[in-house]
């Protein structure tokens, strides 16, 4: 075989290679699943790598940077392939952040996170927003919210809780206390005495369905087979708060919801009161990234939010979310896509992925 006929082989042989279209999609997707290596520099890249595009006959396929280095190959300078992905490196560093913040008595500001990332406080804010899905100062909003319940719930006093809460002076906690509780610290306290949620329960093709609001937005949707169930539910969250049966106002919300829950790819724009810890929120507001007709694995969003060996974790806020549909855990499944559990039963996270695929 000439050498014309032996370089149009390897390039037919490498275009026909499905990992070829990833290369030149520079998908991103694909990095550390394979490797390509380019004859004509003697580098290796990642599919992602912003080199110019290779000529196919020059190209091979490598399983692992040891492969790739085995067959005489050097690591590409740009791409960097015998170092953690980008996405890895970011959300090492952002969970290193994210515990600066919790363990520390004053959150730092962002100028003082940025210098600690050897970032610019602008590139920082966007990547600590795109690993956990809230900027810098919502996450120490958030973590600050969850020691405020957890001292309400310890301390001998409210005072005594703000204090330890690592608030400096009862204004600040106070002007902030909406926020973090959705009450009053001492309705909190109290099982949300003096707390109104309106709510109602109805039918949808998936069984009963409860949908409950306070003033913030809707702070519960419950999905089950008894809707008694899900009144003790509802009661058992807000063991001192006020429920008043829907009205016809609430009952315009309450279709909202069942169209959500019967086409869950249309998506909403109902105002939602999310009350969780601040690992909760990551994950939800992860969940919230995934769109419809997709799915997650644990331990891709663990990933996401930074906390890569969190797939627990993850799987725990999974279950302690009260907003089903809305805050969609349903799109998260096992690492090899079978479906695990769902709060509400796994025959409605399938019937639920099912409407979405085949929307």
């Amino acid at each position: 075989m000439n050498k014309s006929k032996l370089l149009e082989t390897q390039a037919a042989a490498t275009s026909n290679d499905p990992r070829w279209a990833r290369v030149t999609a520079r998908d991103a997707s694909a990095d550390g699943q394979f490797f390509y290596s380019v004859r004509s520099t003697g580098v290796y890249c990642r599919p992602s790598c912003g080199a110019r595009p290779a000529r196919p006959e020059n190209v091979a396929f490598h399983l692992t940077t040891a492969d790739a280095e085995s067959a005489g190959f050097r690591a590409c300078k740009r791409c960097k392939p015998d170092q953690a992905p980008l996405a890895e490196q970011h959300a090492a560093l952002i969970a290193r952040l994210c515990k600066r913040i919790e363990q520390a008595d004053i959150a730092p500001t962002l100028d003082e996170l940025a210098t600690e990332a050897a970032m610019s406080r602008f590139h920082l804010h966007r990547v600590f927003k795109a690993v956990t899905g809230l900027t810098p100062r919502a996450y120490a909003a958030a973590h600050r919210a969850k020691r405020v319940r957890s001292e309400l719930d310890r301390a001998g006093t409210v005072t005594d809780a703000i204090f330890e809460a690592g608030y400096n002076s009862n204004g600040r906690f106070y002007a902030e206390a909406d926020g973090l509780l959705g009450m009053t610290p001492t309705a909190f306290r109290a099982g949300g005495r003096d707390t109104e949620i309106r709510f109602a329960i109805g039918q949808c093709t998936l069984g009963a369905i409860l949908v409950a609001a306070s003033a913030r937005g809707i702070c519960a949707i419950l999905l089950g087979d008894d809707p008694d169930a899900l009144a003790r539910d509802l009661q058992d969250r807000f063991p001192q708060a006020t429920l008043v049966g829907a009205d016809a106002d609430f009952e315009r919300t309450v279709a909202q919801v069942v169209g959500l829950v019967e086409a869950p790819r249309l998506g909403h724009e109902l105002p939602l009161d999310v009350r969780g810890t601040a690992f909760q929120r990551r994950v939800w507001q992860a969940l919230r990234d995934i769109p419809p007709g997709a799915t997650a694995s644990y331990a891709d969003v663990a990933k996401r939010i930074g906390a890569p060996t969190s797939m627990r974790a993850v799987a725990q806020a999974c279950g302690a979310n009260a907003l089903a549909v809305a805050i969609p855990c349903h799109r998260v499944v096992r690492s090899d896509g079978a479906l695990s559990g769902y709060r509400w039963g796994v025959e409605r996270k399938r019937s639920l992925l099912d409407r979405e695929a085949q929307a």
